[in-house]
């Protein structure tokens, strides 16, 4: 009876599978390249949200510098936004890479950058939703009390 890990690296790509690896870099590649535009505007935004909210009408009221937590908010995002573009830019460039050059090498490296990508993912939506249920449970103490 063979070893499992021993069957694992007797896999082979089938012509299929290289063709859906190709294609699945080349979207990598365009949403990666979208990504990147959208960092690009929250930068822009970022660098004018004082001006844009500190000249809004009534905003007077507001007891803080809306247009510097703005400012500092489309920064922040920009920064975390940027990680998972990344991971998917170069995931997509060592897959065409590999592919191409038929490396294996280049492949193990391509999957452990889409792996990188896909925990970053995983863990940003873990802390989304334990900020929403500390957001809920929050919220329900402020109703009941």
């Amino acid at each position: 009876m063979e070893n499992p890990i021993t069957q694992l690296e007797q896999l082979t790509l089938t012509s299929q599978a290289k063709i859906f690896l190709k294609e699945t870099a080349s979207w990598a590649r365009f949403l990666s390249i979208i990504g990147f535009i959208g960092i690009g505007i929250m930068i822009v935004l970022a660098l004018f949200a004082t001006t844009i909210f500190n000249n809004l009408p009534n905003m007077q009221t507001v007891p803080f510098n809306l247009g510097i937590a703005m400012t500092i908010t489309y920064f922040v995002f920009a920064i975390i936004y940027f990680f998972p573009v990344y991971y998917l830019f170069q995931f997509s460039k060592k897959m065409q890479k590999a592919l191409s050059t038929k490396n294996n090498d280049t492949l193990s490296d391509a999957f452990e950058i889409l792996k990188s990508h896909y925990k970053f993912i995983g863990v940003f939506t873990i802390i989304i939703l334990s900020l929403y249920v500390l957001m809920f449970l929050v919220s329900m103490l402020g109703f009941l009390g």
